[in-house]
């Protein structure tokens, strides 16, 4: 099945195909304005995308503790809330490694922007 982007990007993908690009860019020495104003738009975007998923995961962590409250003060609650807060904690795991690899993503590219700033041809 093609990515048609009707239920988003692959953000790996985006990231890779992007990085890859740059640092072909930098070893055949063709930078340009544009080409640094591209960068920059991307490295925007990707920022919007580390905030978003920031701010999910700050409210996934309160729910969890919440349920984990709920768990160890009231246990006569049945099995339900130690359930949601399995599988809270593994959403929370998977948050945590997409929420790291666009902070380093964002890191990486703000040394690529630096690169590209010192070999822009305007």
């Amino acid at each position: 099945m093609k990515n048609d982007g009707t239920f988003g990007i692959n953000m790996k993908q985006y990231c890779r195909l992007h990085e890859s690009a740059v640092r072909a860019a930098l070893e055949e020495n063709r930078i340009t304005a544009e080409f640094l104003s591209a960068h920059q738009e991307k490295v925007r975007i990707v920022q919007h995308e580390r905030l978003v998923h920031l701010i999910v995961t700050v409210m996934v962590v309160f729910v969890e503790l919440f349920v984990v409250d709920l768990v160890v003060l009231h246990p006569e609650l049945g099995i339900l809330p130690p359930l949601i807060m399995l599988g809270l904690a593994v959403l929370l795991g998977f948050y945590f490694y997409h929420y790291f690899f666009l902070e380093n993503t964002v890191q990486r590219w703000y040394r690529l922007e630096e690169e590209l700033r010192r070999n822009c041809d305007n």
